[in-house]
């Protein structure tokens, strides 16, 4: 699958975030968006995922020569990033279960080697407003690396985690995200290092 910006630029009001983003997203490689706190990754990030309309410029999405229609993107990608939120109402068996609903399980994966290999089949029928930072997490980097899905986006993946816990991501993306997509925004070493592409987003402020 290919994502394909032209010209691209997004603003608030009459603030540019960004501009003039021309650049070719391929399945089968990682990709880092890097820059400060605050400098548009994660707006970037939206535009990709088309839950944000660009203000200028065109994207489009193609998939075996095809067009993809961008209200239909959301199919073919899964994200994990602090402003999404997990159902707190909900266990965790019921969050993985509603969200399978949409998303098939990559394979090797169903329900409960999912909680086995996020480490919280302890934890399967508490609800998640009662999980730590670093449990929520964890299931939100599960649901998005385990989804059977060409595109991956992670925004802030090593949020809340302690040592061990980057650890699990390092390991979770070298086993889950081969031959995907891989979009990872950061800004921390650690998070990004195994990416094959970088794109700075200062490089395209006015």
């Amino acid at each position: 699958m290919e994502i394909v910006l032209e010209d691209i630029g997004r603003r608030f009001n009459r603030d540019w975030v960004f501009q003039h983003v021309n650049y070719r997203f391929t399945t089968g490689l990682r990709y880092a968006v890097l820059g400060p706190n605050g400098s548009g990754k994660s707006t970037l990030l939206q535009v990709v995922s088309s839950a944000l309309t660009p203000s200028a410029g065109h994207i489009t999405y193609q998939r075996g020569g095809s067009a993809v229609d961008p209200d239909r993107v959301y199919q073919y990608l899964s994200i994990a990033a602090p402003y999404l939120e997990l159902i707190e109402e909900f266990t965790l068996a019921e969050q993985i279960r509603f969200h399978f609903m949409h998303k098939a399980f990559l394979s090797g994966f169903d329900a409960l080697s999912l909680m086995e290999y996020m480490g919280l089949t302890h934890a399967q029928d508490k609800q998640l407003r009662h999980f730590s930072s670093g449990m929520k997490q964890r299931v939100k980097l599960g649901l998005a690396c385990c989804a059977d899905v060409p595109i991956v986006l992670l925004d802030e993946p090593t949020s809340n985690l302690d040592e061990e816990g980057i650890a699990w991501y390092l390991q979770l993306v070298e086993q889950t995200c081969a031959g995907r997509l891989l979009l990872v925004c950061s800004n921390q070493e650690r998070e990004y290092g195994f990416c094959d592409h970088r794109i700075t987003i200062t490089d395209y402020k006015a």
